[in-house]
């Protein structure tokens, strides 16, 4: 049959090859459908040492920001300068230690509590605590060296007077120049802590347990402490470490700060005990108390004070030698002799010998 007249065939490009019949084949004939090809990865197999890698670095972290918080957050004062005769360095590190009877910051029912009384009937600011503590170079043990508050010595620029009032007089900065004047020392490092710091840091550690042989009463403030092993807590322990109107205590400063220095070292045990860092309700109130309890020399950071902690561990079991510095015969003067044996030994890293270790 002939095309129409004026009809146009459709040519077909040479080169395109005829169209598939429509026609279905039969199914084990027909060419399976082309799949896109595989874009996806293999999903990676996560290592346990990576993951255990990344936890540790996020606990390290942690602990970095925790420290940091901290070493900024403690309160610091100038305590120590430098001056013309001074004290040269000698041998091994030396820490003043001071225990204020600031009331500062206690409102009525925290003063109420601890029966501290107001700052003015105190009659100002003083030190209620001063002890020094030695920590050598050597192999020799540390010791911590106690100085009564109603010792007679020479405050620069004062005379002769009580060494507590250096403090009341020229603050952290006085005191420690009049320490190191009349011990021929040179403080390195000064941690102060007040009534209620010291207080809010035993509450953080749930009490420190004491063990006394007898009730301890104390006709001043009213505080009363029986006898037997028991946890102290804040007031009982501020009530503790001042009590000096006692029949507990007859030799009244001399047994206090006996009694103080066997404080600090259960203190201590138990800021460095498991039960305190392993235990959050314990740790976290640890961490919030302690950067308002203390107050540092603006040179001093947070690892010193670890380093002075850990030089104070063997308090309870006599790695420390503990002392108190000799008077004569009226408690009101260090005795020359003996305390010039006990200064000198600390100068040169030296046990201190027996005859300048009074109790």
């Amino acid at each position: 049959m002939m095309p129409k007249p004026g009809a146009q065939q459709r040519a077909r490009p040479p080169h395109q090859p005829p169209p598939r019949s429509t026609r279905m084949l039969p199914q084990d004939q027909q060419e399976p459908p082309s799949r896109p090809p595989r874009t996806q990865k293999r999903r990676k197999r996560r290592r346990p040492g990576r993951i255990l890698l990344t936890i540790l670095l996020v606990f390290l972290l942690g602990i970095g920001a925790i420290w940091a918080y901290l070493d900024f957050s403690i309160n610091r004062v100038t305590a120590i300068t430098d001056y013309e005769g001074r004290p040269a360095a000698a041998e091994g590190t030396n820490w003043l230690i001071v225990g204020s009877d600031s009331r500062a910051g206690l409102d009525p029912e925290d003063a109420e509590r601890l029966v501290t009384g107001d700052e003015a009937a105190a009659g100002g600011q003083r030190t209620d605590t001063m002890m020094l503590l030695h920590i050598p170079d050597n192999d020799t043990k540390p010791t911590l060296v106690s100085m009564l508050r109603d010792s007679n010595v020479d405050i620069p620029g004062y005379g002769v007077n009580k060494i507590n009032a250096a403090y009341s007089f020229g603050g952290a900065e006085l005191l420690t120049k009049t320490v190191e004047q009349n011990t021929g020392l040179r403080v390195d490092h000064y941690a102060e802590i007040g009534f209620g710091g010291f207080a809010n840091v035993v509450d953080a550690v749930g009490g420190v347990e004491m063990c006394l042989d007898e009730e301890m009463r104390d006709t001043k403030t009213g505080i009363t402490i029986p006898a037997g092993c028991q946890d102290l807590e804040g007031p009982e322990a501020l009530g503790f470490v001042r009590m000096r109107y006692s029949s507990s205590t007859p030799r009244s400063d001399f047994d206090r700060v006996v009694n103080q220095r066997k404080f600090i070292g259960a203190l201590v045990g138990e800021l460095a005990s498991p039960a305190t860092f392993l235990n959050p309700f314990r740790l976290f109130p640890l961490l919030s108390a302690a950067p308002d309890a203390l107050t540092i020399d603006e040179g001093d950071h947070l690892h010193h004070l670890v380093g002075m902690a850990w030089a104070m561990r063997g308090l309870s079991s006599g790695g420390v030698t503990t002392t108190t510095v000799p008077t004569d015969s009226s408690g009101q003067y260090w005795d020359e002799g003996l305390s010039t044996q006990l200064f000198d030994a600390l100068r040169t890293d030296q046990p201190v010998p027996e005859s300048a270790i009074m109790e």
